[in-house]
Formats: C-alpha cells, structure tokens, sequence
C-alpha cells in the first residue's frame, strides 16, 4: 500500500448526436450547422468540432462557458476531445452574444497559440469562426487573416 500507484481509465462519452454529416468545406457550411446552436447563449461558449480526415463531423465539444464578454481557454482543454476522438482537424467556434462579430486581441492570441499546438500534436486547426449573437453574422479568421491559415479548406487525407 505504500507505493500504491492509482490507474486511471479515459472515455468519451457520447451525448445524443445534434449534427450532420455533412462535410464543412467552407466558413459558410460551418455557420449553417452551428449559428442556431450558437445563438442560444447569453455568455460566450467556446467549442470545438472534431473533423475526420474528410472534413465530416465527428462530434462537437463544449471547452468552455463564459461570462458576457470572455471565456478561459487553455489548449490543453480544446484538443482533449479531439485526441478523444481521433481527429485530423478541427475548427473553434465561439460566440459574441453582443452581436459584434469583431474578433479582441484575446481570440487573435489563442488563434495563433491553436494552431501552433495544433501543429505540434498533428491536428489542423482549419478555421475560428467568430458568431455574433443572434444577427446571423460570423468573423472567419481563415478568411480574413490569411497570414494565420496559410491553406484553404480541404480533404485532411494524408
């Protein structure tokens, strides 16, 4: 008992599925399948969808709930599902519930760090898309900030 070492057993746990499969080859596809979800928040949720090889959705992982105008966000929290989940990619989606679509010098800084851990663990991080509220309109930092997403959307066969 002494030099006891504890063993720990790590699962996925599925919920009941709310998504397609349809693939997201685009920001557009990505709004579609989550504005709704997403706008149904009064304090910024950070999530991830975990994508297979493909770009199809593996599942969606709710990383964190805010307050009003932040959410904490630790790349160690945002890949646990995908290495879960054994995904090629993902893409971070969270929302602005005040509806301005504008991304802060935070959502810059964890983009850049999400694609840098990303790259260490061999999960591409294809796009953060920014959600404003309930207007419907979405910030894609893959297409707005080409200097942090070099390719664009596509099939992760390797």
């Amino acid at each position: 008992m002494k030099n006891e070492l504890d063993v720990v057993n790590i699962r996925l746990v599925k919920e009941p599925s709310l998504y397609s499969t349809k693939p997201l080859n685009s920001p557009e596809a990505v709004l579609e399948l989550m504005a709704e979800e997403m706008s149904s928040y009064d304090r910024e949720v950070l999530c991830i969808l975990n994508l297979k090889a493909n770009s199809q959705v593996i599942n969606m992982n709710i990383v964190s709930v805010g307050t009003i105008n932040s959410a904490l966000v630790n790349p160690r929290e945002i890949f646990k599902s995908s290495i879960l989940s054994n995904a090629c990619a993902i893409i971070a989606i969270h929302n602005h519930p005040s509806g301005n679509i504008m991304p802060s010098r935070e959502d810059v800084n964890i983009t850049k760090r999400l694609k840098m851990s990303g790259a260490i663990l061999g999960i591409d991080l294809l796009d953060h898309i920014i959600i404003g509220g309930t207007s419907g309109e979405m910030y894609s930092f893959k297409s707005k900030r080409k200097d942090l997403f070099a390719e664009q959307y596509h099939d992760h066969e390797r």
